[in-house]
């Protein structure tokens, strides 16, 4: 019988603050470039944009998919 490998992926969502500025894409973007660097030594596998519309305007979205790297010294 074959061994069943398994992954673990961790991810998560970032906007901007709803209301003024919310459509910001550079903006958000600056934020979640913080937000991984705050998360350490990652390896980000995927980032998928998504887009609200509200009574606002647009309202994007990044969801960000990462995993830790861990040293095999």
């Amino acid at each position: 019988m074959s061994e069943r490998i398994t992954w673990t992926m961790h991810h998560f969502s970032q906007a901007n603050p709803k209301g003024p500025g919310q459509a910001d894409v550079p903006a958000l973007l600056r934020r979640v470039a913080d937000s991984i660097e705050d998360l350490g030594n990652v390896e980000v596998h995927d980032m998928i944009m998504h887009n609200e519309i509200t009574e606002d305007g647009d309202w994007p979205s990044l969801t960000v998919y990462f995993d830790y790297v861990t040293d095999h010294a």
